[in-house]
């Protein structure tokens, strides 16, 4: 629990570090309000799940984080591809993307129990991938990456 708590604030800290380094221009501003009007809930609170499992694997191959979180993604995978859509996504590219993540992390969550961690390493990175794909669908290619 602990290191958890310390790895949320790593991220919080990050984002933190990210964002106070740029001056904000009238465009920026404006895109900014933009964005802060749509929320997507389902697509952020995938992504801190995400961030929660990837991220210690990434960063030193820990995977027992994203061992815990499997039944957590892939629920959360089923709620954001049941969810409606925002208007700006909302088209057949995003829903089969969404399909495809929901069935992919219904899988990695069947592969944890199988225990190899070289496949469950090889598909945490692919579930990421695909998020990515979604996520960049939805800010259309402006960052906004927890990477």
């Amino acid at each position: 629990m602990k290191l958890k708590y310390i790895m949320f604030l790593m991220l919080v800290a990050g984002v933190f570090a990210a964002c106070s380094g740029k001056k904000e221009t009238s465009d920026d501003h404006e895109h900014a309000h933009d964005t802060a009007k749509e929320e997507w809930k389902e697509m952020d609170d995938f992504h801190m799940l995400m961030a929660e499992a990837f991220h210690p694997y990434k960063d030193s191959s820990n995977l027992e984080p994203a061992k815990a979180k499997a039944p957590e993604l892939a629920s959360a995978a089923e709620k954001w591809a049941s969810a409606s859509l925002p208007e700006k996504v909302n088209n057949d590219e995003v829903k089969n993307k969404l399909q495809e993540l929901k069935t992919g992390t219904a899988a990695f969550a069947e592969t944890v129990k199988a225990g190899d961690d070289k496949v469950i390493g090889e598909e945490l990175t692919k579930l990421h991938d695909q998020f990515h794909a979604i996520q960049e669908a939805w800010y259309g290619g402006h960052g906004e990456h927890h990477h």
